[in-house]
């Protein structure tokens, strides 16, 4: 069998570690339903549901005051909160599924390096695929002043989001508890930054909440002709904290692995002296 070079060995890992990935993603049927069903719903109710009368309130990120109709501005909180569950799910759902199977990988040498760029190249594009998705159903009940700028923080909400799905699938147990922390940190997030509430307030909580920038940046692209590329980097530090605590859990889960297989011993047989000796390895949780 012939070797392949350094740099076209590293592009096969890499390309079939992403085509497996996405692959796993388009597979999970339930998620694509909420991709095509729950956006729309959400982002619809949101906007018939509340009443298009106009609301002043002062837009934290510029100061400025603004009086956007109520309903547009709801629209704007349901679309953020369609994006962050939906993600959020999608990468947990991949994540806590895999980990066997990630396992097995590592344990045979598959770089972890390129496993953990496909995860957050398919977080990338499922990402971008769904922002433009909210985005485009926005823009067809109302129009935003700024598109483009709504659809990047609706973008970095989401990968933002994703990240913290992974890494909630790396560290904990059982199902149930990762898609309670995802439901509960995005209704919190979101709620407590309602421009309505937050901007009446000092705001010292509300800065820290992982949305933020997105929340900030979204209500302007709907309402100013501010572009806020400050906001958009609060954003971008958020994606990369949950990232690196996703790629911290990957790694030592993985790690362990690895670890617990090299603690192989010998272990004599109990009952009989002539039964041959069987190798067992302590801790391990792979199986053949």
């Amino acid at each position: 069998m012939t070797r392949l070079p350094g740099d076209r060995r590293h592009r096969t890992f890499f390309l079939t570690a992403v085509r497996h990935t996405l692959i796993e993603h388009l597979r999970n049927k339930f998620a694509m339903m909420l991709i095509a069903a729950f956006v729309p719903l959400w982002t619809a109710l949101a906007f018939w549901s509340v009443p298009g009368t106009p609301t002043r309130f002062r837009l934290r990120a510029t100061g400025g005051l603004l009086a956007p109709h109520g309903n547009e501005l709801t629209e704007i909180t349901g679309a953020l909160n369609a994006v962050t569950l939906i993600l959020g799910f999608m990468m947990f759902s991949a994540s806590f599924t895999s980990g066997h199977f990630d396992r097995r990988l590592v344990l045979a040498g598959y770089p972890r390096v390129h496993l953990v760029l496909a995860k957050l190249t398919a977080l990338t594009l499922a990402s971008a695929v769904v922002a433009a998705y909210a985005t485009l159903l926005t823009c067809t009940f109302w129009s935003p002043r700024q598109p483009l700028l709504l659809a990047a923080a609706l973008f970095g909400a989401g990968v933002t989001y994703g990240a913290l799905g992974v890494a909630f699938g790396s560290l904990l147990h059982r199902e149930v508890e990762g898609m309670f922390a995802i439901s509960m940190t995005s209704v919190i997030d979101l709620a407590l930054q309602n421009p309505l509430y937050s901007s009446s307030s000092d705001g010292s909580i509300v800065a820290l909440l992982p949305s933020y920038g997105a929340m900030q940046a979204a209500t302007a692209a709907g309402f100013s002709t501010t572009a806020l590329p400050s906001y958009l980097a609060i954003q971008t530090g958020w994606f990369t904290a949950a990232a690196l605590v996703g790629l911290f859990a990957f790694h030592h889960r993985t790690r362990t692995t690895l670890n617990h297989s090299r603690r192989c011993t010998t272990v004599p047989p109990p009952r009989s002296e002539t039964a041959p000796q069987s190798d067992k390895c302590e801790g391990s949780d792979y199986k053949s």
